[in-house]
C-alpha cells in the first residue's frame, strides 16, 4: 500500500496543483472579466483590485499549466497573506467570521507549491528533461 501512494504522489500533487489553481483563476475572472460571476465593486486595471486581478487570473494560467510553478506559487502565496492581513484581517481575528478562510488556505497551498514544485504533470517537468 505505501508503495502505492508513494507512486502516486507527484500526480496527486499535480491534481491538488490544478484544481487549485483553476479555483484561484475565478477569483480573477471574476475580478477583471466579470465572469464567472460579477465583479462586486468598480474595476480598476491599475489599483490594488486590477493588480490582485492580474496575478490572480495570469498566476492562476501559469499554476493551471505548471509552468514555472515555484516562483509563481511564491508570488502568489505572498499576494494571498498580503489580501488576508489588508482585507480580512482588520474585518476581524476568525477566518471563519472575517471571510479569509480561502485567503488562508490559497496562501498555503502556493507556500507548499514552492517547495514541492508541480508534480509530474507539469509542463516544469517536460522542460526539465530537455
Amino acid at each position: 500500500m505505501n508503495h502505492f501512494l508513494s507512486a502516486w504522489r507527484p500526480r496527486v500533487l499535480s491534481l491538488v496543483r490544478v484544481i487549485s489553481a483553476f479555483l484561484f483563476m475565478q477569483h480573477g475572472g471574476q475580478k477583471i472579466l466579470g465572469f464567472p460571476a460579477a465583479s462586486r465593486g468598480e474595476f480598476e486595471l491599475f489599483s490594488l483590485l486590477g493588480a490582485a486581478g492580474v496575478l490572480e487570473l495570469a498566476g492562476g494560467a501559469l499554476l493551471l499549466l505548471g509552468l514555472y510553478t515555484r516562483p509563481v506559487a511564491f508570488v502568489l502565496s505572498g499576494q494571498m497573506a498580503f489580501a488576508y492581513f489588508m482585507v480580512h484581517h482588520p474585518r476581524g481575528f476568525w477566518p471563519l467570521n472575517n471571510g479569509g478562510e480561502l485567503a488562508i488556505m490559497f496562501c498555503f497551498v502556493f507556500f507548499y507549491l514552492v517547495f514541492a514544485g508541480g508534480g509530474s504533470w507539469s509542463l516544469d517537468r517536460l522542460r526539465g528533461r530537455r
